[in-house]
C-alpha cells in the first residue's frame, strides 16, 4: 500500500480508502491488510501508558484477532470485508530417543549411527557376516583340535613325516530370509605366525562330519574342516571369508596357546 501511494503521490490512508471504494463498487479487486497482533497490543499499551490512547480497540480493516496470536488479513470484495486468519508456520517437532546427554539422545532428522559389528573374536565367539547372495550369517568357532593326528589316522589317512593334522569345528546360522547356497567352509583357512595361510585338506573324517552345501533361512548347520600342515608351524588365527580374498565380511578368531 505504501508503494502504491508513493507512486500516486498520495497519502497511504487516502489510497487505501480509494481502493476500498473501488472494491465496494463492484470492481473485482481484493485489498488485504496484514498485521502483527502482538505488536499492535504492545503499541496500544505504550500509547495508553503515555496518555495517547484515544477511543476503543481498533476496528474495520485493522481489526485484531483476539482468539489467538495469528495475523489477520482483511480482504474486501463486493460483499464487504472477509476475515481470513493465516496460522503462523511452526517447524515440525523433532523426535528424540534416549535420555538427554546420553549416546541414545538422537534427533529424527540426524543420521542414525549404524551398529558396530565385530569381525574378530576368540574360540567360542559367534561373529556375523553377509554372504554374496545377501544372506545374514552368524558363524561360531566351536573348537580347534590341534594336533588332531589321532582323528586323522583313525579315519584311515596317513601323515607324512613332519606333518600334523588340525580339525576346526564351526557352526553357521542363517538369520535372514535369504538362502545361503555356498559351502560354509569354502574359504576357511588357518593363519600362521609368519602370516601364511593354510587351506583345508580334501578329506573328511567319519567321526567329525564335514560341512554340507548351503544353509536355509533359520537353520543352523555344523561341520568340521581338516587341515594338514608342517609339525613346526604355529597357528595363531582361524579366518573365514565369503570370497578368496579378504574383504569387509572377513571374520577372524584368535587361537590362544
Amino acid at each position: 500500500m505504501h508503494e502504491i501511494a508513493q507512486r500516486l503521490g498520495m497519502d497511504p490512508r487516502e489510497a487505501a480508502m480509494r481502493l476500498i471504494t473501488l472494491s465496494g463498487s463492484g470492481l473485482p479487486l481484493l485489498v488485504g491488510v496484514e498485521c502483527d497482533p502482538n505488536g499492535v497490543r504492545r503499541a496500544l499499551a505504550n500509547a495508553a501508558a503515555y496518555g495517547n490512547y484515544m477511543g476503543g480497540p481498533p476496528s474495520g480493516p485493522y481489526a485484531v484477532n483476539q482468539s489467538g496470536p495469528h495475523p489477520v488479513q482483511q480482504q474486501y470484495g463486493p460483499q464487504g470485508p472477509v476475515s481470513q486468519p493465516f496460522p503462523a508456520q511452526q517447524p515440525p517437532p523433532q523426535a528424540t530417543w534416549g535420555p538427554p546427554q546420553s549416546a541414545g539422545w538422537v534427533r529424527a532428522d540426524q543420521p542414525q549411527p549404524k551398529p558396530v559389528v565385530s569381525r574378530t573374536g576368540k574360540i567360542g565367539t559367534a561373529l556375523e557376516a553377509d554372504s554374496l547372495e545377501g544372506a545374514r550369517l552368524s558363524i561360531q568357532l566351536i573348537e580347534v583340535v590341534d594336533p588332531a593326528d589321532f582323528l586323522f589316522t583313525a579315519a584311515g589317512y596317513k601323515l607324512a613325516e613332519g606333518e600334523r593334522a588340525v580339525v576346526v569345528h564351526t557352526e553357521v546360522t542363517n538369520t535372514s530370509q535369504v538362502p545361503y547356497t555356498s559351502l560354509p567352509d569354502m574359504y576357511l583357512v588357518l593363519v600362521t605366525k609368519t602370516g601364511e595361510t593354510v587351506t583345508k585338506a580334501p578329506v573328511s573324517l567319519s567321526s567329525r562330519p564335514a560341512h554340507k552345501l548351503g544353509v536355509q533361512p533359520g537353520e543352523t548347520a555344523g561341520g568340521h574342516s581338516v587341515f594338514v600342515l608342517p609339525d613346526t608351524t604355529e597357528v595363531i588365527q582361524v579366518r573365514w571369508s565369503v570370497r578368496p580374498e579378504v574383504d569387509l565380511n572377513t571374520l577372524v578368531w584368535t587361537v590362544e596357546d
